[in-house]
């Protein structure tokens, strides 16, 4: 509870009044002896206890409607079913608003965000004379003053986005603000879906930033008010995987969607092509809430290169209703295959030239640094990873958008390449070697085929290996844990780490049916770089490309890149963005496990369903009000004199005169 008038809390002093009034009264009456007084002290003893009580709880009532009325001059807020310690209001209040596109998703018609606005603009409004009113918003991270607390509803800060939200770099933000500015007493406000994806519960950040939170000089206390209600009915379609193909002298695009539902059962849910500004329809049968969904797409006479989307039909989320996309012309790739070994070099040769229109270009590796990438998509490494000059190269190439895949050297190697590196080399002594466990059959170069045939991995023997160390994006595994494929990305592109090698002392990967698909794929994937189209996330982008001047094709509206998703083109460069995947995430954080990630410091919990103005920060004076009220009646009906008790003689003067016998005659 805090007071906005907290200076008046200084005539609490005066509930002693009515006891000093009441000890004053009781010095006017001075005791006198009189003989004939005992037989009334001993006829009234009897009561004495009670006039006493009687007396005590008067007093009371007077002092407590005193507090009373102090408390109400003082103007109290609560919030909350607990409320806060005593305390003045905060001389600054940081607003820390989610603006990500799960934000988005409406609750009887009206979406998170604009809830979680409408209350946090109605609860500030009482400190708007007294604190500084800061908002930080998930997509751009700046502090902004709004001055007022109507201001809010106004802000471009508040606006809907297609961006992730991050809430321990919104926290960062925060506590920088509070810093530079040297902000006394604070609170902090956070409005957020509680969406896992976005909290980042397992990030190492949140234990140094909590820390430094709590070794603030000034008092800080954080508020949450927590948007977790489920939402309206709502399906949501994300693009995974998008390549263009030709076979057979035919072109065509082939499309990996996901689509996912709020509600459970079967639905026919129409999802409208749009293939350079031409509409088609199809059907996405459900029958669960999840479905991926691959799609075909014939170009006909779209051989240039061009752009689309996806799209569903209005629901309980507009922003999760569409996926954009780009292609390019059709282009002739090949791979540059970097080997020491001859035997090795031959297997990846041949792997990676199998369906490409150029053969693969066999190199040692002190032949890099002069070797020409053009046309190349995909770079293969077998040998001790890069230094200098050739991995600087190599880097380059996977920021345009290439993919480079590293293959063991088999030996140790102390170099890095991106964070990673070549661990210890083991030799398995169980029959059949190392088995892989799992891997990603839903998108990447170990994804089931468009049969839905899964890649034969779990019967591929690994008689040895060699680990892979650093952080990494595991896409396939061995039973231990150990990974056998890593990703990591690299601007535009990917770089890749497989643990064992194409030959038959560490692997039957030589055999194909891995292999081949796997490089064919990583191939096509790298042909991005060759290509004026590309693909981003939004809130994602490069330095490179923010700096760059945009303009929205699919809309007449101007649009901003930054924040939101779709087709632009800057040049003869078309760009396709889109939000980020994991705000299709359905996970939602519990109140408990938030309540851990912030340790010891005071945080109220605030959730949707109790969730209201004055719980967030409202005026409570009435109910002192009536409590004062209360008192003074409960006060008045103490201080009414006692009915006496009829006295026996009376009893008889009141019964009616007995009527007199008849006389007998």
């Amino acid at each position: 509870m805090t007071f906005l008038q907290p200076f008046l809390l200084w005539g609490l002093p005066l509930i002693s009044l009515p006891l000093i009034i009441h000890l004053l009264n009781r010095l006017r009456h001075r005791s006198h002896p009189w003989g004939a007084m005992r037989f009334l002290v001993a006829a009234t003893r009897s009561s004495v206890s009670n006039t006493k009580l009687r007396q005590l709880l008067i007093l009371l009532c007077r002092m407590a409607a005193v507090a009373a009325l102090c408390l109400f001059l003082a103007r109290p807020l609560a919030g909350g079913w607990m409320g806060w310690a005593v305390s003045s209001a905060p001389d600054a209040i940081v607003i820390l608003l989610d603006r990500s596109a799960s934000m988005e998703i409406k609750t009887g018609g009206v979406s998170k965000r604009e809830q979680g606005i409408r209350l946090l603009s109605q609860a500030a409004r009482e400190f708007e004379e007294t604190s500084h009113l800061v908002l930080i918003d998930s997509a751009t991270l700046m502090p902004e003053e709004s001055g007022r607390a109507t201001n809010l509803m106004q802000l471009p800060a508040t606006g809907p986005t297609d961006t992730a939200a991050d809430v321990p770099s919104m926290l960062r933000a925060a506590i920088n603000w509070l810093i530079e500015n040297r902000a006394g007493a604070a609170e902090i406000w956070i409005a957020s879906d509680a969406q896992r994806s976005n909290w980042h519960p397992d990030d190492p950040r949140w234990k140094d930033t909590i820390g430094q939170l709590g070794s603030l000089t000034q008092k800080v206390r954080v508020r949450l008010l927590i948007l977790n209600e489920s939402g309206d009915a709502n399906t949501s379609l994300s693009l995974r995987e998008m390549s263009r193909r030709s076979t057979a002298g035919k072109s065509e695009l082939q499309f990996a969607l996901d689509l996912q539902r709020n509600r459970p059962g079967p639905a026919d849910i129409p999802v409208t092509l749009t293939l350079d500004g031409v509409p088609t329809e199809t059907q996405a049968v459900f029958e669960g809430q999840s479905l991926r969904w691959r799609r075909r797409v014939d170009l006909g006479a779209h051989p240039a290169g061009g752009w689309g989307s996806f799209a569903l039909p209005s629901d309980a989320n507009a922003r999760d209703n569409t996926a954009f996309f780009v292609y390019g012309p059709e282009t002739a790739a090949h791979a540059v295959v970097v080997s020491h070994s001859p035997d090795t070099a031959r297997f990846l040769h041949m792997a990676a030239a199998a369906q490409s229109a150029q053969p693969a270009a066999l190199m040692a590796p002190v032949q890099f640094p002069a070797a020409s990438l053009d046309g190349c998509s995909l770079v293969v490494w077998q040998d001790s990873l890069p230094q200098g000059d050739a991995a600087a190269r190599l880097r380059t190439f996977a920021s345009e958008g290439g993919v480079v895949l590293f293959f063991p050297p088999g030996a140790a190697d102390g170099a890095q390449f991106n964070g990673l590196g070549w661990g210890a080399v083991e030799a398995s002594e169980a029959p059949g070697g190392f088995h892989v466990l799992r891997w990603n059959e839903d998108e990447g170069p170990l994804a089931r085929s468009e049969e839905r045939i899964s890649l034969p991995l779990g019967q591929t023997e690994f008689p040895r290996r060699q680990v892979i160390a650093g952080p990494k994006n595991v896409l396939a595994a061995f039973e231990d844990g150990s990974a056998l494929l890593a990703r990591q990305n690299l601007g535009r592109g990917e770089a890749y780490f497989c643990a064992s090698l194409p030959t038959d002392d560490w692997s039957s990967l030589a055999d194909g049916p891995v292999l081949v698909p796997m490089l064919q794929r990583l191939l096509q994937d790298g042909i991005r770089r060759l290509q004026p189209v590309s693909s981003s996330i939004c809130g994602e982008l490069s330095a490179v490309d923010r700096a760059a001047t945009w303009v929205s094709v699919n809309s007449t509206e101007p649009k901003d890149i930054r924040f939101q998703a779709g087709i632009y083109k800057s040049g003869d460069r078309l760009m396709a963005v889109n939000r980020p995947a994991a705000e299709d995430d359905p996970e939602i954080m519990d109140s408990g496990d938030i309540k851990k990630l912030f340790g010891d410091l005071h945080l109220q919990m605030l959730l949707e369903r109790k969730a209201d103005p004055g719980q967030m920060q409202g005026e409570i004076w009435r109910l002192f009000l009536f409590l004062m009220l209360l008192l003074l009646l409960a006060e008045g009906l103490l201080i009414l004199p006692a009915k006496r008790p009829r006295k026996a003689n009376e009893a008889a003067t009141m019964k009616p005169a007995a009527q007199p016998k008849e006389q007998m005659v």
